[in-house]
């Protein structure tokens, strides 16, 4: 079984805009990534604008894999016309793997749930049955997001987080 070949799209809810990922966004983008607070469960180091534009440049030119596609969004708030944070989903023949990050000032606010939301039922639309998360066990706000968009997590764990689950 092959992946299916996608293509990112803009994708509107009540307050959000998921824009496809330009090279463009890695100057506002590295501002709103910039707390290290962000990586507590991933680890690493923020990028610098310069490391973020050349990590963009990478990933907009797609998966050098022609088996994977990469699927990358940039949420923006409409109310306030700024970028908040990023949304994301690598598809394979296992399914869509889904990821998302906030930056700190907007956190709390049900943006990461709205914008997962809105990827997952735009995947389920796709030719794509499986989307799974990948979730550290103490990450309890990104195990809330995963619920809210129907994930379930399962006895499986890959590199010490819990696979989160959800089958069209």
């Amino acid at each position: 079984m092959t992946a299916p070949r996608l293509e990112a799209q803009a994708i509107a809810t009540a307050r959000l805009d998921l824009l496809p990922l330009l090279v463009e966004h890695a100057g506002e983008m590295a501002q709103v990534l910039a707390d290290p607070a962000l990586r507590t469960f991933i680890g690493g180091s923020p990028d610098t604008p310069e490391a973020l534009r050349t990590r963009y440049q990478r990933m907009t030119a797609g998966s050098p894999d022609l088996a994977v596609t990469w699927l990358n969004w940039v949420i923006r708030l409409r109310d306030e016309d700024c970028l908040t944070g990023t949304v994301q989903a690598t598809v394979s023949a296992a399914g869509a793997e889904v990821a998302w990050v906030v930056g700190t000032p907007w956190q709390g606010r049900g943006i990461a749930t709205e914008a997962t939301q809105a990827l997952v039922a735009w995947l389920e639309r796709q030719p794509v049955t499986v989307v799974f998360a990948h979730i550290h066990p103490g990450h309890r706000a990104s195990a809330a997001v995963a619920t809210a968009a129907g994930l379930t997590p399962t006895d499986e764990w890959h590199d010490g987080e819990i696979r989160w689950l959800r089958i069209f």
